[in-house]
């Protein structure tokens, strides 16, 4: 680990994360884009926000990709449902396995209770919290690494039970933290904390673990740290972004808190529009940047623009809004400009 920190400004930080997230030049359709894109997971706790993510980083993304053999879904930071890559189940659960006794005995007891429940059937998740008279506290199995489930947003989650993946938690979480640094970086312990969904403890001792690995950096927003194998991608990050990308609700793009929320976002009246109090509005990024907010109902899509767009950026963000990769509409989607 150097001891100098490397100086970094903002837009070299928001062309690293575009670059390592695909968001400059969608990837081809294959298994291996699909792994990329979802190296920190993709939440998926809107109905089809993940099919909407990938399809803002893998071209010809159709309706059924999240039927992918190289995805499944858990519960996973902060018991929020995931699309993960298949492979890597790991870290995404047990990777957030609670590192005090009480936590694990209450995970694993219901795992167990779980397993007994569903044998090899996979049943919805409320049927399974019925038979064993508890609510979602049944999502406490999930760190257990054991604990599959299958949402499609318009009925309760299925649920399924599998092998413990061959590893030990805290091992598990130290790769969750790279995954995290490599996605959401330059980021410290406690951002990756708030977004694990696990404690400020628990946060340190994985960074604590990854020493060798990690360069300081300085921000403006404080001092952070990169892997270090990501030094050459920061420095050489692209600064020709797309035309336009339609994020839906809480993209990897901008699952940020505390601080990094104003990195992204400098205007502070325009962080209240994005990071609502209640379900979040997707983001339109246009060449780059953050410039305005959209919702959809139905086959309308409304856009709510921060500032004035050329003809040609409307343009583009149209574009991205008639290519979404819905299904059963009716119509192709039209966009409204609000304001």
């Amino acid at each position: 680990m150097s001891s100098t920190p490397l100086r970094v400004s903002r837009e070299q930080i928001l062309a690293f994360r575009r670059t390592v997230q695909a968001l400059n030049e969608r990837l081809p359709w294959s298994a291996a884009s699909l792994r990329t894109v979802a190296w920190a997971g993709l939440q998926d706790s809107m109905p089809r926000a993940a099919l909407l993510s990938i399809h803002a980083r893998v071209a010809n993304t159709e309706p059924t990709a999240l039927d992918d053999s190289a995805l499944v879904q858990v519960w996973g930071p902060r018991f929020s449902v995931f699309v993960v890559p298949a492979q890597d189940v790991a870290p995404f659960t047990l990777g957030r396995h609670p590192d005090d006794e009480r936590g694990r005995r209450r995970a694993e007891g219901m795992a167990a209770a779980m397993a007994g429940v569903l044998g090899r059937h996979e049943l919805p998740d409320s049927e399974v919290a019925s038979a064993l008279g508890v609510g979602n506290a049944i999502r406490y199995a999930s760190t257990t690494g054991t604990l599959l489930i299958r949402w499609e947003g318009a009925r309760a989650p299925r649920v399924r039970m599998v092998e413990a993946p061959p590893i030990e938690p805290l091992a598990a979480r130290r790769e969750l933290a790279r995954r995290h640094l490599h996605v959401h970086g330059p980021s410290d312990a406690d951002a990756f904390a708030q977004w694990a969904g696990i404690s400020a403890r628990e946060g340190q001792a994985a960074f604590a673990g990854l020493e060798r690995e990690l360069l300081p950096v300085r921000t403006p927003i404080g001092n952070r740290w990169l892997l270090s194998d990501d030094e050459t991608t920061l420095r050489a990050a692209s600064s020709a972004p797309a035309p336009a990308r339609l994020l839906p609700s809480g993209d990897a793009f901008y699952l940020l808190h505390g601080a990094d929320r104003e990195l992204l976002v400098p205007d502070a009246a325009r962080r209240g529009h994005l990071w609502t109090s209640r379900a979040w509005p997707g983001a339109v990024m246009v060449a780059g940047e953050i410039v305005g907010a959209w919702r959809r109902a139905n086959t309308v899509m409304t856009v709510e623009p921060w500032r004035e767009l050329t003809a040609a950026e409307r343009e583009a963000v149209e574009g991205e809004a008639r290519s979404l990769p819905l299904p059963a509409l009716t119509r192709e989607i039209s966009v409204r400009w609000a304001g």
